[in-house]
């Protein structure tokens, strides 16, 4: 039996574009035509995927509860994307919990790899498993979480090293530029690469010289951390094209382009619960065109050798493609 959604996933798969009233994909896909030449191993490397809660149960203890998105709408993203490679990050929704992210990266088979979240009873087993199964980094979220406070970001940024320094893994952090100052030492004695999401949490209305954002380029220049230049929309708020980002991209890319990697964020999930609603309520996630979005990575990075570092040789050296 034909449904709404495999309507749209079978369209979308033959390159259609639905113009049939009230037939939409709930998870977010391009409307835009990518208008660059997309390296060959280019790889998207900050995805999620909402799986059937039914079957992957939500954490009691998360903020928010995101429409599901699936390998196959995840699938369907990339071939218009023409991009080969993922990773799949483990979203705040599901806890320590990975099956989920283990679920998506399986349907991709091996142009997938996984950042997992884990806590202080994950066992050394379930890390040699994940490992084997193209996991290569774990994820501190401290910002869907309100972690604003150093005292408390500094030991959980250690435990974490500690955790993955035998394993030649990374450590990735959704965060604040504020924290970014209050653990620099850290980061740059860290025996592990560290990865920061979503532009080291950068405002792009305040620009280049807000604060902690000369600590997160010297983080980059000295080669001790990756930064995504991942969720424009979530640094701007400028849509559809985000041009006060740009100068934030700019600055990181010529701080270190060897240390600099793109992501979509998709689903986009929206990690507030609007007011009078619940946590257990669905928010629906944000339609965003990540086909207009990956199209301002040339305006950010004109040059086709530097694209190709931030779409293949960085993401393949980062996560052993």
């Amino acid at each position: 039996m034909l449904t709404r959604r495999s309507i749209v996933l079978a369209s979308i798969a033959a390159g259609l574009t639905l113009n049939i009233r009230g037939v939409f994909a709930k998870a977010a896909q391009p409307s835009t035509a990518v208008n660059f030449d997309i390296p060959a191993g280019a790889c998207d490397c900050h995805t999620h995927i909402h799986a059937d809660s039914e079957k992957f149960p939500f954490f009691a203890g998360r903020v928010y509860t995101p429409e599901p998105a699936s390998p196959e709408e995840m699938t369907a993203l990339h071939k218009a994307l023409h991009i080969e490679r993922v990773v799949i990050v483990t979203p705040s929704v599901y806890g320590p919990d990975n099956s989920a992210t283990l679920y998506g990266m399986k349907a991709r088979g091996p142009t997938a790899r996984g950042v997992a979240v884990i806590d202080d009873k994950t066992p050394e087993g379930d890390l040699d498993m994940m490992q084997q199964a193209g996991f290569r980094g774990i994820r501190l979220n401290l910002a869907t979480g309100g972690v604003n406070d150093p005292a408390i970001g500094r030991p959980r940024f250690q435990a974490a090293v500690e955790r993955v320094k035998t394993r030649g893994w990374h450590v990735q952090l959704f965060t604040s530029l504020g924290m970014i100052s209050g653990i620099k030492d850290l980061v740059m004695a860290s025996p592990v690469p560290v990865v920061f999401d979503h532009f080291g949490g950068a405002q792009a209305d305040l620009g280049l010289d807000q604060p902690g954002f000369a600590d997160l380029l010297d983080l980059v220049k000295s080669g001790k951390a990756h930064v995504k230049i991942s969720g424009a929309y979530r640094a701007s708020k400028l849509a559809p094209d985000y041009p006060d980002a740009a100068p934030l991209a700019r600055a990181l890319i010529a701080a270190n382009a060897e240390r600099i990697i793109w992501g979509s964020d998709w689903p986009h999930p929206d990690s507030v619960t609007p007011p009078g609603r619940k946590i257990t309520d669905v928010t629906p996630l944000l339609q965003i065109d990540d086909g207009r979005l990956l199209n301002k990575l040339p305006v950010w990075a004109p040059d086709e050798a530097i694209r190709k570092k931030i779409l293949v040789d960085n993401p393949a050296r980062l996560y052993g493609f």
